[in-house]
């Protein structure tokens, strides 16, 4: 490897697989698996919970009846064994609240189905947006974006590969709406230079 493999951008660490791995989800083959599939729900951030009660009147009705049940009871956030702030998950179950499924066995968000109906202000935890780049605090008040894998999304990978997306460009309109469009510029250009060596 002939290029570094942390690039920072104002206050952010990016590691260079963001830059050079490729990514494109391939709901066809997983299914919709993330949202229901792992130890703990979404991470949150601190003001997504609010967002999400708010919005609750849109999404509900999709909602499968358990999840609906925590969720009207006030639980629209959870704190797991590792101290995180997440989406709640149906007990017993991998699935998070906020999950369903249709006829035909896909997974779907509820809160992003309804916010693509043009529903409610709010699309969905900004952590399943990112995926699969992680993004976490750091001591220093810097901020990391790493990439995250997982066997579910292996898929995802040989799709990416396939059609010559990366992840940064598969990401394209989170990362400019989280970080902003000079962000995904610099963006841009780092990858551009790495290509160049």
């Amino acid at each position: 490897m002939d290029y570094p493999s942390i690039i920072q951008i104002d206050d952010c660490l990016v590691s260079a697989e963001i830059l050079t791995e490729y990514f494109a989800c391939d709901y066809e083959a997983c299914k919709g698996a993330c949202c229901v599939a792992g130890d703990s729900g979404a991470p949150l951030e601190e003001c997504e919970p609010e967002a999400l009660e708010k919005n609750f009147r849109e999404y509900s009705p999709l909602m499968s009846d358990k999840g609906r049940a925590i969720a009207s009871a006030g639980t629209f956030a959870v704190t797991d064994s590792d101290g995180d702030l997440v989406t709640p998950l149906v007990p017993g179950s991998e699935e998070c609240i906020y999950s369903n499924f249709d006829k035909d066995g896909n997974c779907f968000c509820t809160v992003e189905r309804r916010w693509m109906a043009g529903c409610g202000d709010f699309r969905k935890p900004v952590s399943c947006w990112l995926y699969p780049v992680r993004v976490s605090s750091l001591g220093s008040g810097l901020r990391a974006l790493n990439l995250h894998r997982w066997d579910i999304c292996r898929c995802a990978f040989e799709k990416g590969r396939r059609e010559g997306i990366r992840v940064y460009e598969f990401l394209k309109e989170p990362l400019t709406r989280y970080f902003g469009e000079e962000f995904y510029s610099c963006l841009e250009a780092a990858a551009a230079g790495i290509r160049k060596l």
